[in-house]
């Protein structure tokens, strides 16, 4: 088998995998929220799965806001983020795989054309897009993997932008924990 081979059979079988992951996390999100009772491990396990999803919303975010208030919130935001990281691979892998899920996508294009050229500020774009609540930190995840930027860095920089994330998440959960505690004490 040609090298070349090898590389395309891996490219697809990384997709297949990622596929099989997406369905799999999407048909069972209910019981993917109750990992919560594992605590710290629990959320990360959550976020890891909930990010997993490229295109298919799991809500792991509510169980940040909810573990926030009822563990400690910075540990909360810390094991999330790095869940999150790690789940947010899953995209990272389509686009390394060269597999086109997103390449129609006129955002897609923008996104992968302006991180081609800002290749220096691209690592910084990954921050952003993974510190701020919004549905198209996908597409950066695949623009990442498409552009084969490492591996390494990607995670580096979507941990970051994810706790910052998490962060507001855990501490409003703990603020609105502490409202309604306070609320039901006057």
């Amino acid at each position: 088998m040609t090298q070349q081979r090898r590389t395309a059979l891996l490219r697809l079988l990384t997709l297949v995998f990622v596929l099989v992951l997406i369905v799999g996390v999407y048909l069972n999100r209910e019981r993917i929220q109750e990992l919560y009772h594992l605590g710290y491990a629990g959320v990360f396990l959550v976020t890891m799965l909930s990010n997993a999803t490229v295109f298919l919303p799991v809500p792991g975010v509510m169980v940040v806001f909810a573990m926030g208030g009822v563990f400690h919130p910075f540990f909360v935001a810390l094991f999330a983020g790095m869940g999150a990281a790690v789940g947010e691979v899953s995209g990272y892998l389509v686009g390394f795989s060269g597999q086109g899920l997103a390449e129609r996508s006129q955002r897609y294009q923008r996104l992968l054309e302006w991180m081609e050229r800002n290749r220096r500020l691209s690592d910084l774009m990954i921050l952003v897009f993974a510190a701020i609540p919004n549905p198209f930190f996908d597409l950066a995840g695949i623009a990442a993997g498409t552009l084969k930027i490492p591996l390494w860095r990607f995670l580096v920089f979507c941990m970051l932008g994810s706790i910052f994330k998490m962060l507001a998440f855990a501490y409003a959960g703990r603020l609105g924990l502490h409202w309604i505690y306070g609320l039901y004490q006057n």
